[in-house]
C-alpha cells in the first residue's frame, strides 16, 4: 500500500473518531486538526494501525487515535480482557487488582479500568494512589484475584502510557491466556464497551497491602547481621519520580538500615519527569542528581528506582573515590555472586535451588553457576519467562534470584516480576557485606572478574519510529536470517546461530540442531570463537531493533579493568561496522 493510500485510510477512520458521538468532544476537536493539518504525519501516525494489544498488554505514545493510548483504547482493551475472565472464571466471586504509576492520565485510566471490570460483574481493588509494579504483582496473589492491570509504560519517555496484563499467579499473561485475551480484545467495538462503574464492585486498597508487601520484601534479606553491622551504611535513593518514593524509604529502614537520605526534586510525584530527559536508569544522565548529592553527603552508594519501581540503578564509587554506574548486567552479576557465596557460607544454599537469567544476559553468570555447581535456567527477556520458571518448579526447587540485562532484578519468590524494593534492599545488604571487608561494590565487580572472566556488554538502539521504521525493523531481520547473516565479527567467525523464530541452531560447518524453548521469539544470536555473543530483537514495547553484544576477555588485576573496556568498546565498533548498524 503506498503513502497516499495509507492516507486515505487514515482519513476515513479518522471521520469516524471526529463525528461519532462516543467520543468526547475534546477527542473529536483534535482528529479534526489533524485532518486539515498539512502535514499528515501525525494523521498517519495516530490512525495507520490499532494499537497492539500485545502479550504483555499496551503501550504507546498518550493522544487521540487508534495507535494511542487513550480511555477508549484502554476501554476496549479492558473490556476485551473483562470478557476472557469471565469464560475462563465462569462462577461469581471473581476480582482484579488494578493500579497505576506517577504517569499522566495514569489515574484516569486505572479508574476507567476498573470501572469497567466492575460493570461486567468483576470485582476490582483499586489502589487509592500510585504503586510500584512489583506490590500489583504481589496483591494479585495476596489477594486471591484472577488477574491484573497495572498502567504504565514504565521507563519510556512522558509522552507515554501502557496497560500490563496479569494473570492469578502475579505475572504478566502467558500462553494459553496471552493468546485468548488478545482473541477477545480483537473482537470489541467500542459501543460493547461497559464504562459505568458498578460502585459496589471496586475496593480501594492501600496500607495494608503496603505493610503486607514491606513483611514479605525482607524474605528477600541473606543475612541481617551484615547489616546490623554496618547500619550506618551511606545511602542515597533517587525515586526518579515515581512509585517508589515512600516505600523503598520504608522497606530500607526495616531491612535495619539507618542512614538513608533522599534526592528532594526526584521525590516530587510529576508525570513529565522534569529534572530528567528521560527515565531511565540505563540512562546515566538520569542519575546525576542522585551522584551530586552522594558526593555532597559522602555517601557509599547511590540507588534509584524506575518511574514505576520495578527497574533499579547502582552508583558506587571506584578506588579513586570516582562515581562509576553499574550497568544491569554488572547488578544481575553480583546479585547472583552475593546469593550463592553467602548462600553457602551461611548453609541456607540447598542443591536444588536455582537461578534464572534471560537469553540475553551475560553468559559470566552461567561460568558462575557452573563454578558453584548451582543450576542455572536460561528463558526469553521479559519477567514472565521468569516468572513462568519459578512456577513450573513451585513445590519442588526453590527460586533463589532471577534477572536480566535490563536493570531488573527479582531476589524473592514473593512476586512475580521486576522487584526495586527488594532489590534495592539486598544490593545495599550487599554493600555492606563488601564494606565489612573494607570493599565497595566496585572492589566486589573487579573480584567476580578477576574470577571468572571480563565480560563487556553494550546494547546498540537502533530507533525506527512511525509505520516506516517497523517496515524497516521488519526488514532487516528477514536480512540477518538470509543473505545479510554475518560469517564474521570484528574478525571472529560465527561458530554458533540460535534463532528462536525457527527454533533451530546452525554450527559453524551448517549443522542444524533443534532448539528447545517454549515458544517462538523472533530473536537471533550468533556466538563466536572468540566468545563474542549478539544478540539481536525487536523490541515488544518501542519503536526499536535491539542489538546486545557481549565481548569476553581476562583480567587479572583490578589494574588491567580499564585497558580491557577500551579493548571491548573497539570491538563493539567494528561489529557495528559488520552488522550495518
Amino acid at each position: 500500500m503506498d503513502t497516499q493510500d495509507v492516507r486515505k485510510q487514515c482519513e476515513l477512520v479518522a471521520q469516524e473518531w471526529a463525528t461519532n458521538p462516543l467520543f468526547d468532544k475534546e477527542t473529536q476537536e483534535a482528529v479534526k486538526a489533524m485532518l486539515t493539518a498539512e502535514d499528515p504525519t501525525e494523521l498517519i501516525d495516530s490512525f495507520y494501525r490499532s494499537l497492539e494489544f500485545g502479550t504483555g498488554g499496551l503501550r504507546g505514545i498518550m493522544g487521540p487515535g487508534t495507535n494511542r493510548m487513550n480511555k477508549y483504547i484502554v476501554g476496549m482493551a479492558t473490556q476485551g480482557f473483562a470478557n476472557y475472565i469471565n469464560k475462563a472464571f465462569p462462577e461469581g466471586g471473581k476480582s482484579v487488582v488494578v493500579g497505576h504509576d506517577c504517569r499522566n492520565h495514569g489515574r484516569m485510566f486505572a479508574e476507567s479500568v476498573a470501572a469497567i471490570f466492575s460493570a461486567n460483574g468483576i470485582k476490582a481493588y483499586l489502589f487509592e494512589s500510585l504503586r510500584p509494579t512489583p506490590e500489583i504483582s504481589f496483591a494479585i496473589r495476596q489477594l486471591g484475584a484472577v488477574a491484573g492491570v497495572n498502567v504504565t509504560a514504565s521507563h519510556n519517555p512522558k509522552e507515554y502510557n501502557g496497560y500490563k496484563a496479569y494473570w492469578s499467579d502475579g505475572a504478566q499473561v502467558l500462553a494459553p491466556h496471552d493468546k485468548g485475551i488478545i482473541d477477545e480484545v480483537n473482537k470489541v467495538k467500542l459501543e460493547d464497551v461497559k464504562f459505568e462503574a458498578n460502585p459496589d464492585l471496586i475496593q480501594i486498597i492501600g496500607g495494608e497491602m503496603d505493610y503486607d508487601y514491606m513483611t514479605a520484601v525482607k524474605e528477600a534479606m541473606v543475612d541481617q547481621d551484615v547489616i546490623l553491622r554496618q547500619k550506618d551504611l551511606n545511602i542515597v535513593y533517587s525515586a526518579m519520580h515515581g512509585t517508589g518514593r515512600v516505600i523503598v524509604p520504608l522497606c530500607l529502614r526495616s531491612w535495619g538500615f539507618q542512614n538513608i537520605n533522599v534526592v528532594p526534586e526526584q521525590m516530587v510525584v510529576d508525570g513529565n519527569f522534569p529534572t530528567v530527559v528521560s527515565p531511565n536508569p540505563e540512562n546515566a544522565e538520569a542519575m546525576t542528581l542522585g551522584m551530586k548529592l552522594g558526593t555532597k553527603l559522602n555517601a557509599d552508594l547511590v540507588v534509584a528506582t524506575d518511574p514505576d519501581a520495578d527497574r533499579l540503578a547502582i552508583v558506587c564509587r571506584d578506588p579513586k573515590g570516582e562515581w562509576q554506574i553499574i550497568n544491569g548486567n554488572q547488578t544481575c552479576m553480583m546479585f547472583v555472586y552475593y546469593i550463592i557465596k553467602n548462600k553457602k557460607a551461611l548453609g541456607t544454599l540447598k542443591d536444588s535451588d536455582f537461578l534464572v537469567k534471560t537469553i540475553v544476559t551475560t553468559e559470566v553468570i552461567a561460568e558462575m553457576a557452573k563454578k558453584e555447581g548451582v543450576e542455572l535456567r536460561d528463558c526469553y527477556t521479559g519477567f514472565k519467562w521468569i516468572a513462568r520458571e519459578i512456577a513450573l518448579s513451585e513445590g519442588k526447587q526453590k527460586y533463589i534470584g532471577g534477572g536480566e540485562e535490563s536493570f531488573g532484578f527479582l531476589p524473592y519468590d514473593k512476586v512475580r516480576d521486576k522487584d526495586a524494593p527488594a532489590s534495592i534492599c539486598l544490593i545495599c545488604e550487599i554493600a555492606a557485606w563488601a564494606k565489612d571487608q573494607g570493599k565497595t561494590l566496585y572492589d566486589l565487580l573487579m573480584d567476580i572478574y578477576k574470577e571468572f572472566g571480563f565480560s563487556y556488554e553494550y546494547t546498540i538502539n537502533v530507533v525506527r519510529p512511525g509505520k516506516t521504521g517497523a517496515d524497516e525493523i521488519k526488514q532487516m531481520m528477514e536480512d540477518f536470517r538470509g543473505d545479510k547473516a554475518p560469517k564474521t565479527l570484528a574478525g571472529s567467525p560465527v561458530v554458533l546461530t540460535k534463532d528462536y523464530e525457527a527454533l533451530t541452531t546452525t554450527d559453524g560447518e551448517g549443522k542444524v540442531q533443534p532448539l528447545d524453548m517454549p515458544a517462538k521469539s523472533n530473536v537471533l544470536q550468533w556466538f563466536c570463537a572468540d566468545g563474542t555473543k549478539i544478540s539481536v530483537r525487536p523490541s515488544g514495547t518501542e519503536p526499536k531493533i535491539k542489538f546486545y553484544c557481549e565481548i569476553k576477555d581476562q583480567i587479572a588485576t583490578a589494574e588491567e579493568y580499564p585497558t580491557a573496556v577500551e579493548k571491548a568498546k573497539a570491538k563493539v565498533e567494528a561489529i557495528r561496522k559488520d552488522l550495518g548498524v
